[in-house]
C-alpha cells in the first residue's frame, strides 16, 4: 500500500514539477510549484519527519510562494504566447535526462548509512524532533537562520523598488 501510495505521489510531483518549468504563465506556474512543494512535504511524511513537513508547508507553500505571487502581480510579468521557446525546450529536456541518468546511477551505487552525530534513534523518540531542531536553529545555527531572513526582506524591497521605478 505504501509503495502505491508512494507511486502516486510520485507521478503527482513529478508532473508537477514538469508544468513549473513548461506554464506559460508565470501564476500557473507558481500554482504547480506549491503543488510540488505539497509533494515534498508528502515524502517527509513518509519519512516519519513530521516537522520538517510542516515547516515545508508553511514557509515554502505558504510564505515564500505568496511572497513570489506577490512579486509577479507587482512586475506585472506578462508573457506572449506566440513565440516557440523550441531550442530552450531541448536544451532543457537534454539537461533534465542527463540529470535523471545521473541520479538513477547514483541512487543504484550508493549504499544506506546510519545516521552520525549526537542524536540517535532513542534520543529522537525520547526528546522530539521539534524540540531537536529548535535547539540546533536557536544555538547552533542562529546566525544563518538570521542571514536568511535578513536575505528575504531585502528580496522584497528589492521587487518593490523595481515595481515602482516602472509605474
Amino acid at each position: 500500500m505504501e509503495t502505491l501510495f508512494f507511486l502516486i505521489i510520485s507521478f503527482v510531483a513529478i508532473v508537477s514539477a514538469i508544468l513549473v518549468i513548461t506554464c506559460k504563465n508565470p501564476i500557473n506556474s507558481a500554482l504547480s510549484l506549491i503543488m510540488t512543494f505539497f509533494c515534498l512535504a508528502t515524502y517527509y511524511v513518509m519519512l516519519d519527519a513530521p516537522f520538517v513537513a510542516a515547516i515545508q508547508v508553511m514557509v515554502y507553500a505558504g510564505a515564500i510562494m505568496v511572497l513570489i505571487v506577490f512579486v509577479i502581480m507587482l512586475l506585472n510579468i506578462r508573457v506572449d504566447a506566440t513565440k516557440k521557446y523550441t531550442h530552450k525546450i531541448v536544451l532543457g529536456s537534454i539537461i533534465g535526462f542527463f540529470t535523471l541518468i545521473n541520479t538513477v546511477f547514483l541512487l543504484l551505487k550508493s549504499r544506506v548509512s546510519l545516521p552520525t552525530g549526537p542524536y540517535n534513534k532513542e534520543i529522537i523518540n525520547q526528546i522530539g524532533h521539534t524540540e531537536i531542531i529548535g535547539r540546533e536553529m536557536l544555538t547552533t545555527f542562529l546566525l544563518p537562520f538570521e542571514i536568511t531572513s535578513i536575505l528575504l526582506l531585502v528580496g522584497i524591497v528589492g521587487a518593490v523598488i523595481v515595481a515602482k521605478k516602472k509605474l
